[in-house]
């Protein structure tokens, strides 16, 4: 399942390691797909007249105790101490340690323990990379070495940000979407991306531009200009644990946190990104793709981006259809572009661990391995063979699809006449059709 790290193939697909294409049949998958696809539709317009989501205003208020030890000052410095102390570690080990995977734990830490880690923190504990980030930790400490004013005490999951200096509303999560994207084409497309020295040049570029930004915007900045602090707090949204707009802690169906997602500029290209980037990863490891990469009079590298960039331009360029037959269906809306982007984000986390699951649950145990010092610790054995970590991928693709559906018709009677709702669906249930088929085959290969 999972290639180590000095198979020439490994450089062509990831960071670190790769994933292969296990067998499934293939029309036990699509017809499985299909039919959940279509009965979840018919359902829900059937059954699903009037919108049933109440984003943030929604949520069962957990213990006011519990509540202050997750608010506590102590409790919020000593994970951003861990963060900070897991950065320096990576620092260290990139700076000392040999440049060899195999052997060192930084590029596993960063394209495991963070890139893939992320998903099942995010998902069961909310946006957790908000008080883990360094980068915010450094911001603050440097506050208060030049002695600058800091963020002051406010409600929600952390302080109130800095606000002395207007960030322009039109970025919105613009520059989220650019950090992913140098992120997956580091990991994807770079070449030798677990390179000691090309991480550590990657890692100290990155946090610079995000420090200075934030000198200028302020502790703001973070929250959307941090592209792993938008990765985080986009998965979070289907995380059972959020915050009221009271600012209580609660547990919550996954679909109201979905539902309050913010409409904001980039918020399509940041989830466009993460579906094209897993798709270009479904495909790199292809041989014809690897014969075309060798081929090619481009180049490795350039052939290569052209292809991530046609992969995320060919997802955002359908869900741009999408949104604007869904207006000619449906009727004017001054915002249809935005207003269905929540329901991608199911699909891309039904992706991330259907192309992602193999390489955590092997890579991640190596990794801890290597950061512990026990570097001849046995082979870890996947907790799943083949038959069934292929029949996970099949379940993770369609079960997101089935949810982007779910929150799309909720969102589509909210906003259109019933007459015309479930009509204005038809565009989305293309849509989702098209992306179904192309995960699983790139599954299936």
């Amino acid at each position: 399942m999972v290639l180590h790290p000095a198979d020439p193939l490994t450089s062509l697909a990831h960071g670190i390691g790769s994933q292969h294409d296990l067998p499934i049949s293939p029309f036990y998958a699509f017809a499985g797909a299909f039919a959940a696809l279509f009965v979840s539709f018919l359902a829900l317009g059937l059954l699903w007249s009037t919108s049933r989501f109440r984003g943030e205003r929604s949520g069962l208020a957990l213990p006011v105790a519990l509540q202050r030890v997750a608010d506590a000052p102590v409790t919020r410095t000593a994970l951003r101490g861990l963060g900070l102390a897991a950065a320096l570690a990576v620092l260290l080990y990139l700076l000392l340690g040999p440049d060899d995977p195999a052997h060192n734990p930084a590029p596993g830490a960063v394209y495991v323990l963070l890139w893939v880690g992320l998903v099942p923190a995010s998902l069961l504990l909310g946006p957790v990379w908000r008080l883990l980030n360094p980068l915010r930790t450094l911001h603050r400490l440097l506050c208060r070495a030049l002695r600058r004013p800091e963020p002051g005490p406010g409600p929600g999951p952390d302080p109130a940000p800095d606000r002395r200096r207007p960030l322009p509303a039109r970025l919105g999560q613009w520059p989220a979407a650019v950090g992913l994207f140098g992120f997956t084409w580091l990991e994807l497309v770079a070449p030798e991306p677990a390179s000691t020295t090309n991480l550590l040049i990657a890692i100290t570029a990155y946090a610079a531009a995000q420090l200075l930004l934030a000198a200028r915007f302020g502790e703001r900045w973070f929250d959307d200009g941090d592209a792993f602090e938008a990765y985080s707090a986009l998965l979070a949204r289907l995380s059972p644990l959020g915050r009221r707009s009271d600012g209580r802690l609660v547990l919550r169906n996954p679909f109201h946190g979905l539902d309050a997602t913010p409409e904001r500029p980039g918020l399509v290209a940041t989830v466009c990104v993460l579906l094209g980037s897993t798709v270009y990863d479904g495909f790199s490891d292809n041989p014809s793709w690897i014969n075309a990469l060798q081929a090619s009079p481009l180049g490795r590298t350039p052939m290569a981006t052209l292809g991530l960039l046609a992969s995320i331009a060919l997802v955002a360029a359908l869900y741009c259809l999408c949104a604007a037959a869904t207006r000619l269906v449906s009727g004017p809306h001054p915002g249809p572009l935005t207003a269905f982007a929540h329901s991608l984000v199911p699909i891309a986390l039904g992706y991330l661990i259907a192309h992602y699951f193999s390489l955590f649950v092997v890579e991640g145990p190596r990794t801890v391995s290597m950061t512990l010092g026990t570097d001849n610790a046995p082979e870890p054995v996947p907790p799943l063979g083949p038959g069934g970590l292929a029949a996970l991928q099949v379940i993770a693709v369609v079960t997101g699809h089935v949810l982007g559906v779910v929150a799309a018709h909720d969102r589509s009677v909210r906003l259109f006449p019933p007459a015309r709702a479930v009509a204005g669906q038809l565009p989305l249930l293309a849509l989702m059709i098209t992306y179904t088929i192309g995960g699983i085959g790139l599954l299936l290969n």
